[in-house]
């Protein structure tokens, strides 16, 4: 087999190791592994982000290349301790290490995938309008919207892949792991986007790394402000909703029916004797099945 083969037949083994893992491999915290997820995961962000930010300019694209890897990083890092005690506290049989590698895991997952979608993204930002065309506001608009809905796909498909893992190693608290870390991860995430941006680059502004003000504000003071703008007086419904709506999506998810096992429902039903006669019966039906018609 020549180089290019050889290569490929690697490069397809690694994708196939970080799209379906066994939950096993989160026991094994081997180096060369963990070294194997941080590269993929810089290389596929980095890819994806030069197609975002090159539709302003090329340089815009480098610039949002070495940033969206760097966000994804900074989140993980800073918050490592906190998603390793939660794993520990809430899953029961998450080791801290387990936790940084279902984590870079899913993160891992999330690159190779907006990577995949990267030659569609640089067709998109190709035929897009020039940052200085007369119709680039509503270029911007509809750009912006696309990214976002590709990352939130990903997302989504992200954390599925995530809670599998969890699943995997084990039944018990995967559900309420997965929402703390992602609580987690989102508020710091959301902060660490707002200092390190532009990343779509606004037509009117011109390129540069980061923004004269950076540190200054929060991405939640920005939120509340367009809130603000746009519901014009109706904040305290608005908050009550979204309240509402969130302890919705809870019940819904933890408050699934507890499952009645045969042996409380064969109880419940006949009473003690009659529970300990079925028992009995179903253990002679299954060790003399040959003389039983």
């Amino acid at each position: 087999m020549n180089a290019m083969t050889i290569f490929s037949c690697r490069l397809f083994s690694v994708l196939d190791r970080i799209l379906r893992p066994d939950p096993q491999w989160m026991e094994d915290v081997a180096g060369r592994k963990v070294i194997g997820l941080l590269l993929a995961t810089v290389l596929g962000f980095g890819l994806y982000g030069f197609t975002v930010g090159v539709w302003k300019a090329q340089e815009m694209g480098w610039y949002v290349a070495v940033k969206m890897p760097l966000l994804i990083m900074l989140t993980l890092g800073c918050n490592a301790l906190l998603n390793g005690i939660l794993g520990m506290l809430l899953h029961g049989s998450l080791s801290f290490r387990q936790s940084l590698m279902a984590l870079l895991w899913a993160n891992a997952t999330a690159a190779v995938l907006l990577a995949s979608l990267a030659p569609v993204t640089l067709g998109l930002a190709w035929n897009a309008p020039e940052a200085n065309a007369a119709n680039t506001e509503t270029a911007h608009a509809g750009y912006l919207l696309t990214h976002t809905l590709l990352i939130a796909a990903v997302g989504i498909f992200s954390n599925v892949h995530l809670y599998r893992l969890l699943h995997g190693a084990g039944n018990k608290g995967s559900m309420a792991t997965l929402i703390a870390w992602l609580a987690g991860n989102g508020l710091l995430g959301s902060q660490f986007s707002w200092i390190l941006r532009p990343f779509f680059g606004s037509p009117g502004l011109k390129v540069e790394f980061l923004r004269e003000n950076a540190f200054e504000g929060t991405f939640y003071e920005s939120v509340w402000r367009s809130l603000h703008r746009v519901l014009r007086g109706f904040e305290v419904e608005a908050a009550f909703f979204l309240f509402a709506a969130v302890v919705m999506t809870w019940i819904v998810i933890t408050g699934a029916k507890k499952k009645i096992s045969p042996t409380t429902l064969k109880y419940h039903e006949w009473g003690t004797n009659e529970y300990e006669w079925w028992k009995w019966s179903k253990t002679f039906r299954a060790a003399n099945r040959q003389w039983v018609l």
